[in-house]
């Protein structure tokens, strides 16, 4: 099953407040981007988040215990983000906006 348009519509207005906020279609899933850089994949109507450090001592600070589970077959593990939760998803938004580092450009081909 897809992520329908309507939640990634959903999922991104939840994070507006973050910063700039996009999103690409990709593999018939969608990846959220704050301002340019890739915070959350959504796979199948689930916000996934990458498991680093910071994002678990937000989850701490927030006294949440995530989910965990896999966006695709194959897929490392990532934290399960609930969208519904619009100010604590804001927050992690902008968290990983200030903790990525920007997408490297790709080079066209000749």
């Amino acid at each position: 099953m897809a992520t329908a348009k309507d939640f990634i519509d959903f999922a991104s207005g939840q994070i507006a407040e973050a910063g700039a906020v996009s999103f690409k279609k990709m593999f018939g899933e969608y990846m959220i981007y704050c301002d340019g850089k890739p915070v959350f994949l959504v796979c199948d109507n689930t916000v996934y988040v990458k498991m680093l450090p910071e994002v678990s001592a937000l989850f701490s600070d927030f006294g949440i215990t995530p989910e965990t589970g896999t966006p695709y077959k194959g897929a490392k593990p990532h934290y399960i983000l609930d969208i519904e939760n619009g100010g604590f998803s804001a927050e992690m938004a902008r968290l990983l906006a200030r903790i990525l580092p920007m997408p490297k450009s790709k080079s066209k081909k000749k």
